[in-house]
């Protein structure tokens, strides 16, 4: 495969994915009602239209890879795709949800601009094959048992089935049990292949952490270093971030304990766009 040392770049909407600028891929980790997957968009929209961040929102219509068979998956495929329909066209933004099943990326692709490829399935060539020969944009999560160099074989796939339209999200990888680190040097070894979204907070996750052997099991989280390993990811020159948002994290049926709470949202943006623009004006030096 030719091309790895360059990235390519391409268009999502009005988002402009590894040419330069940066964009947020945010929203709820799973549909947990239509009134308040809506009503997230419409916060987030608000806060990143008055930024001027370009913006894509997420939320799974399936979380099938829940650790426990009695954690809250969402909506399902039909009812999920209604909800995300809405969205874009009602709210006018691109829209991003995961794909497990191959038999699933058709129907998806109908709605969802970008389909992504959850970690845990980054290695499942079928699976990734379908959704690059949907046409789409296709968001591969790094798996957390993955090296970085070892991406370029995910993006291979999508390339030699003929899309282009690909891009890595880097969500930490497993250190021992229960806890996720963020290797920086990988956000510039994935960029020599593909343009590289950082997720600030799955990569404060700490799996399953709260699981007692009874119980479902929990995970648990430090979202408190949110904003810390943001500004980190974009200095060291990733071209979009990923947060998962929620008005109450507490409260969130998927992923609360690692959410972004969506007040903090704007501070979090302004301090990466204010990175962003520190680099830009030091690369403009001579």
């Amino acid at each position: 495969m030719k091309g790895f040392e360059l990235t390519t770049a391409f268009q999502v909407g009005d988002v402009h994915i590894g040419s330069g600028d940066l964009f947020l891929i945010a929203g709820p980790c799973v549909i947990e009602s239509e009134e308040h997957a809506m009503r997230m968009a419409e916060i987030i929209k608000g806060v990143t239209r008055a930024l001027g961040f370009p913006f894509i929102f997420k939320a799974s219509y399936d979380k099938a890879n829940r650790t426990s068979i009695r954690s809250f998956r969402g909506p399902g495929l039909k009812e999920g795709l209604r909800i995300l329909k809405r969205i874009k066209n009602e709210l006018q933004v691109p829209v991003l949800t995961d794909v497990h099943e191959t038999a699933d990326v058709g129907k998806v692709a109908e709605v969802a601009d970008v389909l992504q490829i959850p970690a845990f399935l980054s290695r499942q060539t079928d699976l990734v094959v379908a959704a690059a020969l949907s046409g789409r944009p296709v968001n591969i999560k790094k798996g957390q048992f993955v090296s970085p160099w070892d991406m370029r074989h995910a993006v291979e796939k999508c390339r030699d089935a003929g899309n282009t339209q690909v891009f890595l999200t880097e969500r930490g990888a497993s250190f021992g049990y229960n806890n996720l680190v963020v290797d920086m040097r990988s956000l510039a070894i994935m960029r020599k292949f593909a343009p590289v979204v950082f997720d600030a907070t799955h990569a404060v996750q700490l799996p399953s952490s709260q699981s007692d052997g009874n119980g479902p099991a929990v995970s648990g989280g430090q979202p408190e270093f949110i904003p810390l390993l943001s500004r980190a990811a974009v200095a060291a020159g990733v071209d979009g971030v990923f947060l998962e948002v929620h008005d109450n994290p507490k409260e969130a049926k998927s992923d609360g304990a690692n959410a972004l709470e969506s007040t903090k949202l704007r501070g979090v943006l302004k301090e990466l766009l204010a990175v962003r623009k520190a680099l830009a004006e030091a690369h403009a030096t001579p």
